[in-house]
């Protein structure tokens, strides 16, 4: 059986992963992700019942019970490098046995939704639109360092978004990660707008926001806005689901990401006061997970 050592499977002394600080017992099969620490607290305050609550960093969890479901709620910040670290280390305490640092011979599945915000990039996802990423275009290159991201990968995709765009490869080669299928099924239903969702590096440059650094490409937003792709559009920006979708993917556990749109880059409007809103969303997806 593979042996993790220390320096690659971090630790901590009371037996929890290094960065989330959670134990392997401590994790439900389904878990709601979410980017703020606060907006922990607002899942949790639909829970029948709560066994722990864990702050680390901007790791928050809360691992309770809703409607006879258990459910571990955990925030993980921005950004796929920060998924990076929550996928890993959550596939570790389901999957590695942390006394002996070695794999269990039993595979353990979990299912996660992350529930966030969103820029709407069409006339069809106005702010307060639910979006599911049936696609996400990860403009991060984070599973570019994982073997396997092709078997995993919507490569026809790839190609011809990189064709559309005339994509700089300057910038790093773009991925295409697909959502579980089911999950999509279970989750979307009929009242989320499906799509394809660009996870980008940053919030202004690589979105197409310019301050008072110029960006590479002006026309990039153009260019997203009027791909097509299998009946598709490029719905939605947001930082994190081809990261989640794709690492998931590849450890053989079901994912997906659906936002709530918060600014229409196509309107050029925004709502910064979305915070209660999106409680309707972190409802729907309790239910159905």
């Amino acid at each position: 059986m593979k042996y993790f050592p220390e320096s690659e499977l971090p630790i901590n002394d009371d037996g929890s992963a290094f960065h989330i600080h959670l134990r392997p017992e401590q994790v439900a099969d389904k878990l709601l992700l979410v980017g703020d620490p606060e907006r922990v607290n607002t899942v949790a305050s639909h829970f029948d019942s709560r066994e722990l609550e864990v702050q680390s960093r901007e790791f928050h969890t809360v691992t309770g019970t809703y409607k006879g479901k258990r459910i571990t709620t955990l925030s993980h910040g921005i950004g796929c490098d920060n998924i990076d670290i929550v996928v890993n280390e959550l596939d570790a305490l389901a999957n590695i046995d942390f006394a002996t640092r070695t794999e269990k011979p039993a595979h353990r599945t979990l299912t996660m939704v992350r529930v966030g915000t969103c820029g709407g990039l069409q006339p069809e996802t106005p702010i307060g639109t639910f979006v599911a990423s049936v696609k996400s275009i990860g403009f991060d290159g984070l599973l570019n360092y994982y073997a396997g991201r092709n078997d995993v990968c919507d490569l026809a995709l790839e190609r011809e978004f990189v064709r559309h765009t005339a994509w700089n490869p300057i910038k790093g080669a773009p991925y295409v990660a697909t959502a579980c299928p089911e999950l999509i099924e279970q989750i979307a239903g009929t009242d989320m707008v499906r799509g394809i969702t660009i996870a980008c590096g940053g919030f202004y440059g690589p979105q197409g926001r310019q301050l008072r650094a110029p960006i590479e490409d002006p026309e990039q937003n153009a260019k997203v806005e009027s791909f097509r792709y299998g009946g598709l559009k490029i719905t939605n920006f947001e930082m994190e689901s081809s990261a989640l979708a794709g690492l998931s993917a590849l450890l053989g556990h079901r994912a997906m990401t659906c936002c709530m749109v918060v600014a229409n880059r196509y309107s050029q409007e925004m709502n910064t006061n979305y915070k209660t809103q999106i409680d309707d969303l972190i409802t729907l997806v309790l239910d159905r997970l």
